[in-house]
């Protein structure tokens, strides 16, 4: 019976580094996808924002 201990320790020590893998690799690819998205914010700002006012604008000098 000791054998079947053993190999019910010897799974559960294989789940663990499994979910420790798969934790590792979201948050590696959380770190990625945080800095992909600080980049894009930032080109979307400026160019979006700098097209609206300027929209804006011309309407104003429309009316």
């Amino acid at each position: 019976m000791k054998i079947m201990d053993e190999e019910k320790a010897q799974g559960s020590a294989e789940m663990i580094l499994i979910f420790g893998g798969i934790i590792v690799i979201a948050i590696v690819a959380a770190f990625f996808y945080r800095n992909y998205l600080t980049g894009l914010g930032n080109e979307i700002n400026t160019t979006d924002v700098e097209n609206v006012t300027n929209s804006i604008s011309n309407l104003k000098n429309l009316f």
